[in-house]
């Protein structure tokens, strides 16, 4: 097991997601204190929307000052704009419409009927500038250091929309790809890559069901990423996964109390 990263597990994906919003309020509002605002990277996903409703149902969240935190997505379904695919669209519903963000600082990326058109190229070079010019000259780079940078993973291991052995992951180079003939639909996706992703503090990667847990046992023993994305994701300071009894069964680790 990858010595830098942490594995907490919980029993079933409603606690799972209940922790993990009140975990994510515990670190917003830290951070908030320590340097004034925070940032997040958003997920889809069943878990990861399961997550920001907690969130939003938590008599803690206003603690965190919503008008303080940069909201981004680790990637994005490239369909229309209103298309409940989008993890925009969903997050939006789940949580952002519901507590007091400042528009400007929340960035998602183009939907396939915005000002680039249908050029998922074009947008994700858009979004990769978006996080430049968010890149102060501490983060040594052409990506913000993310506070927080959730990720789920599917049954094969593919992390954000990096799926084994695809151009994505083999892409050391741009913060923020285009991916075309994606194994799952919809097929053209926008990605962060695995050096924007490990330009986040803390990488928490969430994953609930008996179908993931090959890929986090392997993930966990050391796999490569190319094969098995997912084990490319590591965050600066810490690489937090949180997992759900049936998600964590091939890892010999049981829930807490």
């Amino acid at each position: 097991m990858n010595a830098a990263s942490d594995v907490v597990v919980h029993a079933t994906p409603d606690v799972l997601a209940a922790a993990c919003a009140a975990r994510l309020v515990t670190t917003l509002v830290d951070v908030q204190a320590a340097k004034g605002s925070a940032s997040v990277v958003l997920t889809g996903g069943g878990i990861g929307i399961a997550i920001l409703e907690q969130l939003r149902e938590a008599p803690a969240r206003d603690a965190v000052d919503w008008s303080r935190l940069d909201v981004y997505w680790g990637d994005e379904r490239f369909v229309p704009a209103g298309d409940a695919e989008r993890n925009e669209k969903q997050a939006r519903d789940a949580l952002l419409d519901h507590v007091p963000v400042d528009p400007a600082r929340v960035h998602p990326m183009a939907a396939s009927d915005g000002e680039f058109g249908d050029d998922p190229d074009a947008a994700a070079a858009a979004y990769a500038e978006v996080l430049a010019a968010a890149a102060g000259p501490e983060d040594h780079g052409g990506v913000p250091t993310f506070d927080v940078l959730l990720l789920g993973l599917g049954g094969e291991g593919h992390t954000a929309s990096i799926f084994p052995e695809s151009p994505a992951a083999y892409e050391q180079e741009r913060s923020v790809v285009a991916v075309r003939n994606c194994p799952k639909p919809p097929p053209t996706r926008i990605s962060l890559t695995f050096p924007a992703i490990r330009s986040a503090a803390e990488v928490w990667i969430t994953s609930t069901g008996e179908a993931k847990a090959d890929a986090v046992a392997l993930a966990l023993a050391g796999a490569g990423e190319v094969q098995l994305p997912v084990a490319g994701a590591r965050g600066k300071r810490r690489t937090l996964w949180l997992l759900d009894a049936a998600a964590a069964s091939k890892t010999g680790l049981t829930p807490r109390g």
